[in-house]
């Protein structure tokens, strides 16, 4: 069933669309994770569910109800930020049954709950901590638990890990995934970090000025990005025009062999690191610079035509900077873009 629907909602600041005329629905249970550069609308469309920004156009609708005349505080959604917003003067249990007893909770059923919450987020018995003695993993464990604390039935996300260094968003990013399938949260994240994204959501949803320039399985927008700004996006820049005809495509970089069934015409050509291949024929290169990958090393070529290549290549036998290589092109990791993307 639908928890969420946004229909035609938009938000203009002036003549400036901030979000304009999205459509989405979001399942019960259902991780979603928005994704887009800065300036691209998320955070906003994340500010409209949750009741802070009012829409110019458009409704949001909780469970098949209107969220127009609902206040914040009766939406039954948590929302949980950046910086975690945690209160300093409060200990770790005061933090997370802090929306407990706004609701008028009593001190069995909080004092319950929290211990229930700082097991479940891997803080157990840490309810009399000073939030000033907590690391930054830490205290977003901690504001997570205050966010789940009253039982959303939709619990939003702006950025939570992007205070933390890489090493911990990788870890934590897996248990939170674990985390809300156990318990069934429907989830609605925004995220700049596409690799966060891919890792904790059921479906992502990327955005472009305000739009929605693609919506699919994390597979399914890694696999066939919709556009070139969303392969751009997704770190892709092996993106050039070119006309497919015969199972073949015309790039500035030669011929190029392309998926059985692929359009033909006048199209945007994605070929990813992994399918520049380097053997003993072909398209030759010169190696501009080679970066240890831990499972690959990933190059950069420049090609007697055509702009630079991106390639990959394993560990062993990668070649130096400044060799002379050759390279061909592997059909199953080139995409043709549709015609009509926006930005091709």
């Amino acid at each position: 069933m639908t928890l969420l629907q946004l229909e035609g909602v938009s938000v203009r600041f002036g003549e400036r669309a901030a979000v304009d005329s999205v459509d989405l629905k979001v399942a019960e249970h259902e991780i979603v994770c928005v994704l887009g550069p800065s300036g691209s609308g998320k955070s906003t469309l994340l500010r409209v569910v949750a009741g802070l920004q009012p829409v110019s156009a458009g409704r949001v609708l909780l469970g098949g109800t209107d969220q127009a005349a609902v206040p914040v505080h009766r939406r039954g959604v948590g929302l949980m930020f950046q910086d975690h917003q945690l209160f300093p003067h409060r200990d770790v249990g005061g933090n997370v049954a802090f929306g407990l007893r706004i609701r008028g909770s009593s001190k069995d059923a909080r004092e319950g709950r929290v211990e229930e919450l700082l097991e479940l987020v891997g803080l157990p018995g840490a309810g009399k901590r000073a939030v000033a003695s907590l690391s930054g993993g830490e205290q977003q464990r901690v504001a997570l638990a205050r966010a789940l604390a009253p039982s959303p039935r939709l619990l939003m996300l702006d950025e939570p890990l992007g205070q933390l260094d890489r090493g911990l968003r990788e870890r934590l990013v897996v248990e939170l995934q674990g985390l809300f399938s156990r318990l069934g949260t429907t989830v609605l994240a925004v995220t700049h970090d596409q690799g966060e994204a891919f890792a904790l959501a059921d479906r992502v949803v990327v955005m472009r000025d305000g739009r929605i320039a693609q919506a699919g399985t994390p597979l399914e927008v890694w696999q066939r990005p919709a556009s070139e700004f969303v392969a751009r996006f997704l770190g892709f820049e092996n993106v050039v025009p070119a006309v497919v005809s015969a199972g073949v495509a015309g790039t500035p970089w030669g011929k190029v062999p392309v998926p059985a069934g692929a359009a033909e015409g006048e199209r945007q050509l994605l070929i990813r690191p992994a399918g520049v291949v380097l053997g003993p024929d072909g398209l030759r290169c010169e190696v501009l610079s080679r970066t240890f990958r831990g499972t690959h090393v990933a190059l950069l070529l420049r090609p007697e035509s055509g702009p630079v290549l991106e390639a990959e290549c394993g560990l062993a036998g990668a070649p130096a900077v400044g060799d002379r290589v050759a390279v061909t092109f592997a059909p199953a990791e080139v995409v043709v873009l549709p015609a009509d993307a926006p930005g091709s």
